[in-house]
């Protein structure tokens, strides 16, 4: 069996050996397993052709959307976003100051001028310093660290300002400790070299120098300019690496007052005087130019400092020359007999009969505080006669004096260019009764500005006309009006002139080498609808009497050193403000040398 089948193998390797010499295939020993899956064949997986060429076509449609994407972007169409994006985190855009417009006197002293400063800022985002950088940086700044971790911390915009209006000087030390995040920028700070003195007719600005009273915010458009801007971009390190200008600064311009530097501190200085001489509330005064309506001076107290703002009250920078309304007294009794005799219903030297001192009414008393028999026209003005006042004005109809005093500017806004000017309150003369056109006509139920009672005395300084009043120095005569006749202007400044004499009630304002005229006022003060046992004391004249250059009104409010009288209180007052701006002025005395009166007769 075995010989057998050792043939038979043989034989089946010789006919396979013959097969493949012949390029046949030969017979498989291992027909059985022909069907069993190899190891190789459980490795080959077999796709669909399809599935390959889809996959191939999705990732050539990804590779070129990503290269449209790039070529999108970096040819800069509609990357408007992504540019907002990126100045949002590297760009700025900072205002530029404009240097703001000096004011000079009429001389051409500086009264207010802008001086270079830096503002120091931070981008809180790219804000990066040790503790011993933040320590310096608050010690500049004139802050706590801890004021300067929460400026900066607190903060989610990318600009804030650390400091304003910094020395420069400072600025370069902050520079120099090269704190990433912070910056400086060129701005101005404002300086006013005479201080208090000029605080109330300048004003002051804020610390982004817009003016906010005074003459500082009357001529804001002229003075301030219009700020620049600037387009800054940084790195991530926030060095700067463009800078453009978007619009240039549009500089400030200068301005000339006419007010006279020298006149200005003759006023203050004695206003301050005598304020705290009489321990009074408040004090002023004006100055004009009698020839053309500028003002020379303009002066209050209390007073304060406008380069320190922090220190402001409230009470000190009221400029109640042109803002406070005050019921003028016997200072408005020159209106009512100029009315008088323009209307031809008096004389200088017609009586009145103002016995026995007191007159009724309508049930309301008036009375004088000295009783006089008859006085003539003259002494009633001299003499401050209530009752010679009321007489005279009831004769005439209501309406003629509202015209008088409507027409020297009572009861409307002087148009002088300063800011804050009031109204005051004059009421139509429809409205008057017998008793308030007997009140009106000495001081009482009217209510002025200091300022209005100066331009009002133009009227009796000048020939019968008046002009306005001016801040800003004049290069051409201003357009007058006609209100008096020049013979009655003339005849109330003899009157006016009598009552700084001896017989009247303000000897006290006259000075050495010059004629003087004015009028005395003490009016009472009322509080909650009824009059208080507290006075304003005024006075309003004019010098040389002859040829009147000047007009000085005074008002001093609330005097309690026990007098109270505009004779006593304001009068010397005006004598002093008067000498010093003669002399300032070089006007030629109108009078020989003369002892000035120590006492002035009480009244008015």
């Amino acid at each position: 069996m075995s010989s057998s089948a050792a043939p038979s193998g043989l034989a089946r390797l010789r006919t396979t050996a013959r097969s493949l010499a012949a390029g046949g295939a030969g017979p498989d020993p291992n027909r059985r397993t022909r069907n069993r899956p190899r190891r190789g064949d459980l490795l080959a997986v077999k796709l669909p052709a399809w599935r390959s060429k889809l996959l191939l076509f999705g990732l050539f449609c990804a590779f070129s959307a990503l290269s449209l994407r790039v070529i999108y972007l970096q040819g800069g169409w509609s990357t408007g976003f992504l540019q907002r994006q990126g100045e949002a985190r590297y760009a700025r855009t900072l205002p530029e100051a404009p240097t703001r417009g000096t004011i000079f006197d009429r001389n051409g002293v500086v009264l207010a001028s802008s001086v270079p400063a830096r503002a120091i800022w931070a981008n809180p985002d790219d804000f990066d310093a040790n503790a011993k950088q933040k320590a310096q940086l608050a010690r500049l700044l004139e802050m706590t660290p801890e004021d300067l971790r929460r400026r900066i911390a607190n903060d989610d915009r990318s600009f804030v300002y650390l400091r304003r209006q910094l020395d420069p000087e400072v600025a370069q030390r902050i520079e120099a400790l090269h704190i990433s995040g912070v910056h400086s920028t060129k701005e101005f700070r404002r300086q006013y070299p005479e201080g208090p003195v000029t605080s109330h007719l300048l004003g002051f600005t804020n610390v982004g120098e817009r003016g906010l009273e005074g003459v500082e915010r009357q001529y804001e458009g002229m003075l301030g300019g219009q700020p620049g801007l600037r387009h800054l971009i940084e790195d991530r390190l926030g060095h700067t690496i463009e800078d453009d200008w978007l619009h240039e600064p549009v500089q400030g311009q200068d301005i000339a007052l006419a007010i006279d530097d020298r006149i200005q501190y003759i006023a203050h200085a004695a206003v301050k005087q005598a304020a705290e001489a009489n321990l009074a509330h408040a004090a002023a005064a004006v100055v004009l130019d009698a020839r053309t309506g500028e003002l020379l001076a303009l002066a209050n107290w209390p007073d304060f400092d406008p380069a320190h703002r922090a220190q402001f009250d409230l009470n000190q920078v009221r400029d109640r020359a042109v803002t406070d309304m005050f019921e003028p007294g016997s200072t408005l009794k020159p209106f009512s007999i100029a009315t008088a005799i323009e209307n031809g219903v008096v004389r200088p030297d017609t009586v009145i009969d103002t016995s026995p001192g007191h007159l009724t009414i309508g049930g309301r008393t008036i009375t004088d505080a000295h009783p006089h028999a008859g006085l003539t026209v003259e002494q009633v003005v001299a003499k401050s006669s209530n009752v010679g006042t009321a007489k005279i004005a009831l004769q005439m109809p209501a309406q003629t004096l509202w015209e008088t005093l409507t027409a020297v500017g009572f009861g409307q806004v002087p148009q002088a260019g300063l800011s804050g000017a009031v109204s005051g309150r004059l009421r139509p003369a429809s409205t008057w009764r017998p008793v308030e056109q007997a009140t009106i006509a000495y001081g009482y139920g009217i209510s002025v500005s200091l300022l209005q009672l100066a331009h009002a005395y133009l009227v009796f300084a000048r020939d019968g006309d008046i002009v306005p009043v001016s801040v800003l120095r004049r290069s051409e005569p201003a357009a007058s009006v006609q209100v008096l006749s020049p013979a009655t202007a003339a005849m109330m400044r003899h009157m006016l002139e009598l009552a700084t004499s001896d017989e009247g009630t303000a000897p006290a304002a006259r000075i050495q080498g010059y004629r003087v005229a004015g009028k005395t006022g003490t009016a009472r003060k009322m509080q909650d609808k009824r009059y208080t046992d507290t006075y304003i004391s005024s006075f309003v004249g004019f010098a040389p009497a002859s040829n009147p250059r000047i007009v000085v009104a005074v008002m001093v409010d609330d005097p309690r050193a026990g007098r109270y009288y505009g004779g006593d209180v304001a009068a010397p007052v005006f004598g002093a403000i008067a000498a010093g701006t003669l002399r300032a002025m070089q006007v030629t005395p109108d009078a020989p040398a003369m002892q000035v009166a120590q006492a002035a007769v009480p009244g008015g």
